[in-house]
């Protein structure tokens, strides 16, 4: 294919369908922007956007036909409080829900367990039961508006929350559109919120794919997540091979229980952190394509090109946030940002420059919102697609960084794939060497922090900071205890038997997890209904 081949047909036939944002694009000069600057005939491992191996983007047209989606992780305290902040966000330009679970909630525990004590509602909204869940999205047109849920190990449980939810409005499942997390793999990588061991929960896993695909077809049912596992101290390869690892685990799984990759691989998503590096972060977003659009085809055979495209959100990097000043972090998220829209992300959540601090207020979610907002319109960057693309620079970057994480995926390999890597501690140990690498060279002041290691002040400005009022919590289990005394008990009671049934043969759980929520079975009850069989997962053996 050369470059007119691809303008009249893949951008061609695109624009027909999806006309872009302007009839002409120019610079503040009046100078014409076109599509795309590219070679007549690129490389193949480089191609053109819209086309496999998609490094230049998914899109022929890109952002030239719609932004990113803007979507802001939001969530604290009661679903009451959270339900306002997503009515003020939408309020401002916000283009999607992203929502913040509370880790009770994250470990599948409801709000007046005791594990759960001191915690509910401080590092996102505590849900325990479908009336939760109504508060959440109250006013909130959920056959409208797109939802990512940062769920994983109990993600069936909340993701049959909203299915409930949205079946009481009577809006269809099919005009359900939104994101779970879903990935299991990581948080015994990284973040340590896990329920059941890993087997079981890639059981869980291919259930929720089968079931999605079945029934709610625009739902992505996982986003797998190298965010965490930068954010615990990964580079930029690590984060891109132990994350294809995990895919390639999920993926395989479910096509061992029989499913056909090209029902649910057009519903597998990403979810990537934006870090300082800015050349490195645009390669890693262009060299991830390109592994996944081959992993697709060569490895999972895949046929349908929708198959082979690879979906992501991006986050900017939370662990690059100082709390020494603490208005530094706006230019460094304007960076992170900056790089994922250059390397072609879909969604986008920026940090608020005071997370070093606490939850964000509401001024600094606001601000946010406003770098995507001043990216997107002032800045013009998504007026043609990859413009950094044939950048020698980029180019031996996306090279390399392919290369690096194809060798990653080739040790898990032999090690007999991720769950036997993740049970030999070799994801943990890589990523604890980087990052303690990462904090000598900090200590060292061979990698400069500004505000920290060096350009200091004496006296540092206060920020106003968000603050959780313990009476929620205690207003929270108020609330769960008076839902179970009007509910019907012995209907929970017997949906969580028969959930608990399931789970010993091989039926797909989901059904009976949305029976289970819909009578008025808690979160907690019906993580332990599971529990019950599948045992819970132990950090002695996975740490």
């Amino acid at each position: 294919m050369n470059f007119s081949d691809w303008k009249k047909g893949s951008y061609g036939s695109l624009i027909r369908k999806v006309p872009e944002r302007h009839k002409k694009f120019a610079t503040s000069s009046g100078i014409p922007v076109e599509p795309l600057y590219s070679d007549e005939t690129p490389p193949g491992h480089v191609g053109f956007p819209g086309e496999y191996p998609f490094t230049r983007g998914i899109l022929a047209s890109m952002f030239r036909g719609k932004f990113w989606t803007m979507r802001q992780y939001a969530g604290f305290g009661t679903a009451a409080e959270s339900n306002a902040r997503y009515k003020y966000l939408l309020s401002q330009g916000q283009t999607g829900l992203s929502v913040a679970f509370d880790l009770p909630t994250q470990l599948g525990l409801d709000s007046d367990d005791p594990l759960a004590a001191g915690e509910v509602g401080k590092v996102g909204v505590a849900i325990d039961s479908i009336e939760d869940m109504e508060r959440l999205f109250k006013d909130i047109p959920l056959d409208r508006v797109s939802v990512s849920m940062t769920i994983n190990a109990p993600a069936s449980i909340l993701w049959a929350l909203v299915l409930a939810v949205a079946k009481r409005r009577g809006v269809q499942a099919e005009k359900l559109n939104g994101t779970i997390q879903n990935d299991v793999l990581k948080e015994y990588i990284a973040r340590g919120t896990y329920i059941f061991p890993p087997r079981p929960s890639l059981r869980i896993i291919s259930d929720i794919f089968e079931f999605g695909g079945r029934t709610v077809p625009n739902w992505n049912t996982i986003s797998i997540s190298g965010y965490h596992i930068r954010e615990a101290g990964a580079t930029a390869a690590q984060e891109l091979g132990l994350t294809f690892a995990n895919a390639i685990c999920y993926v395989e799984s479910a096509i061992g229980r029989g499913l056909n990759p090209d029902r649910f691989l057009p519903r597998v998503s990403f979810f990537w952190n934006a870090h300082n590096q800015f050349f490195e972060e645009v390669a890693k977003f262009r060299a991830a394509r390109r592994v996944w659009a081959k992993l697709c085809l060569e490895r999972f055979k895949a046929k349908d090109p929708k198959s082979w495209m690879h979906r992501f959100h991006t986050q900017t990097a939370g662990s690059t946030l100082t709390a020494q000043q603490p208005l530094n972090n706006i230019a460094r998220t304007t960076v992170q940002a900056l790089a994922a829209v250059l390397g072609g992300t879909q969604s986008l959540h920026t940090n608020a420059y005071d997370e070093a601090l606490c939850l964000p207020t509401e001024t600094g979610a606001t601000v946010a919102l406003r770098t995507q907002q001043i990216l997107a319109h002032e800045s013009k960057i998504g007026d043609t697609v990859d413009p950094l693309g044939g950048a020698p620079y980029i180019e031996y970057l996306t090279d390399r960084l392919e290369d690096e994480t194809l060798a990653i995926i080739r040790k898990v390999d032999e090690m007999g794939g991720a769950v036997a890597a993740i049970e030999a501690g070799y994801p943990q140990r890589e990523i604890q060497r980087s990052a303690y690498a990462v904090q000598k060279q900090i200590e060292g002041r061979e990698e400069i922090v500004v505000g920290v290691n060096d350009f200091k002040t004496d006296r540092e400005e206060p920020v106003p900071m968000l603050k959780i009022d313990a009476k929620l919590e205690r207003d929270q289990v108020k609330r769960l205890r008076a839902f179970r005394k009007k509910r019907n008990g012995r209907a929970a009671q017997s949906a969580c038997n028969r959930l608990t049934k399931a789970a010993v043969s091989t039926e797909n759980l989901m059904p009976h997890i949305v029976t289970a929520v819909e009578s008025g079975a808690t979160v907690g009850e019906i993580a332990g209904a599971m529990k019950k069989v599948f045992g819970e997962a132990s950090h002695a053996r996975i740490v």
